[in-house]
């Protein structure tokens, strides 16, 4: 079948501004035949996306996106064709999500000792049945008028170097890489050229990674060409998709803009264990 796919979405049960039910409307009036919600450490949009889509015609591949620490450096990971009911997979994102909540209450904490009296049960509040991230807590200083944007927030507060910045507690690539192959997935690097040292991205394929996401907004077609003739070196496989965010990123136009064939969905499949 001929069409077009794009494999690295978010919904609002990560850090996306859009319902699974919003996003694939979105998909359907761009012609993407294929979709794959990867929420950071969340499945709750997969089984309402994967009906929805069943009724608009378009496939719905079930996804998760996982943050991992190699060599000193954060790393997403993409995972594909999970069994999102898989007992091992759910334990091991929900002690993820714990960790996320801790996370928030420590750089509330670090926010309140700069005077901004932020109370984590609203960040939590805002967050609702998403992973917590550093986005619902920029959305609640925006609400409460600390600061005039989501990202100036990010700016002066939440990133890596600023004074309420707090780091994720570790995952290692092997456990990530495991744990999406027991629930019957294949696991891809994300986003390589947005900041990954070549080193690690050839550590991360040595640790037994499928694939790697050729396609990405911040990958140029030098990049592109690049990152596919790495998968046909390795014979890995390629992935792509827009990392939409719903808007939250100025990104309204991403979706159905950076993706891959159709048929690269046959491919994969293929390769699943």
């Amino acid at each position: 079948m001929s069409g077009r796919a794009d494999l690295h979405i978010h919904s609002t049960f990560s850090d996306g501004a859009l319902s699974p039910e919003a996003i694939l409307t979105l998909a359907r009036s761009r012609d993407i035949n294929a979709i794959s919600i990867t929420d950071h450490d969340h499945t709750g949009a997969i089984s309402q996306a994967m009906e929805l889509g069943r009724a608009m015609d378009i496939e719905v591949i079930p996804g998760i996106e996982l943050s991992v620490m190699e060599q000193g450096w954060e790393v997403h990971l993409l995972g594909y064709f999970i069994d999102p009911s898989h007992d091992e997979l759910q334990h091991f994102l929900a002690r993820i999500r714990s960790d996320r909540v801790k996370r928030a209450e420590r750089i509330v904490q670090k926010l309140n000792a700069l005077n901004l009296p932020l109370r984590t049960e609203n960040v939590l509040e805002r967050a609702g049945a998403a992973a917590v991230g550093r986005p619902h807590i920029a959305d609640a200083l925006v609400n409460d008028g600390h600061v005039g944007s989501y990202a100036e927030a990010f700016v002066r507060y939440l990133t890596p170097g600023k004074p309420a910045y707090v780091e994720k507690t570790a995952v290692s690539p092997r456990d990530a890489i495991r744990i999406v192959a027991e629930a019957g997935g294949l696991t891809f690097i994300a986003h390589p050229g947005a900041a990954l040292d070549s080193e690690v991205l050839l550590g991360l394929i040595h640790e037994g990674v499928d694939g790697i996401e050729v396609v990405h907004p911040s990958h140029t077609p030098a990049l592109v060409r690049y990152y596919r003739d790495l998968v046909a070196h390795y014979f890995l496989l390629g992935s792509g998709g827009s990392d939409f965010h719903g808007g939250r990123r100025n990104d309204l136009d991403a979706l159905g803009k950076y993706t891959i064939p159709y048929t690269a969905l046959s491919t994969m499949r293929g390769a699943l264990h």
